[in-house]
């Protein structure tokens, strides 16, 4: 089985050793494909994976390693973008982001600051009550909103009630 992933205009892929290299005008994105039986190759303007055998499992992780390698061009070439908004009717919340963590205040009339992770290689921009997620890297970007909305989470409340909090309103989309 073969999976031939051509590549975008300005993008460009070269494989050291088993690690994929993916560069463009975002960024560049690396990632580790190892796996036996399975080849990667990246030459003439496309990334190819391949193996001999027909098995489902060999098939199923072909199939992802397409996709992985769809998202690290994607990535390079127009990034991932998350945005989240900022919901509160009991208390006014507020959030700030400082070096690698979102900082939440006031979050259900706490006294003590929320915090959360920004994962290396995402940036975050408040503005007003929107916060949006930006990275090359899909996996960073989509785990710094997961952070976020997380650190917000409602317990021991009635959450038809107490809806406050931040949730991700839009994701990146399928664009193929």
């Amino acid at each position: 089985m073969i999976e031939e992933i051509e590549l975008k205009e300005g993008v460009k892929a070269e494989l050291q050793d088993k690690k994929l290299v993916v560069t463009g005008p975002k960024g560049a994105l690396e990632r580790t494909f190892n796996y036996p039986g399975i080849k990667t190759d990246a030459q003439n303007n496309k990334v190819t994976i391949k193996t001999s055998s027909e098995k489902n499992k060999m098939k199923k992780i072909i199939k992802t390693w397409a996709a992985h390698v769809k998202n690290m061009i994607r990535g390079a070439e127009k990034g991932f973008e998350y945005r989240l908004k900022i919901a509160s009717s009991h208390f006014p919340i507020s959030a700030s982001a400082k070096d690698n963590t979102v900082i939440i205040k006031n979050f259900m009339g706490e006294k003590k600051d929320r915090k959360a992770r920004i994962m290396p290689g995402s940036q975050v921009k408040i503005q007003g009550t929107e916060i949006i997620v930006e990275s090359a890297d899909r996996e960073k970007a989509g785990q710094t909103a997961a952070n976020i909305e997380k650190a917000t989470r409602v317990t021991n409340k009635d959450r038809r009630t107490f809806m406050d909090g931040i949730y991700i309103i839009q994701k990146p989309g399928r664009e193929e």
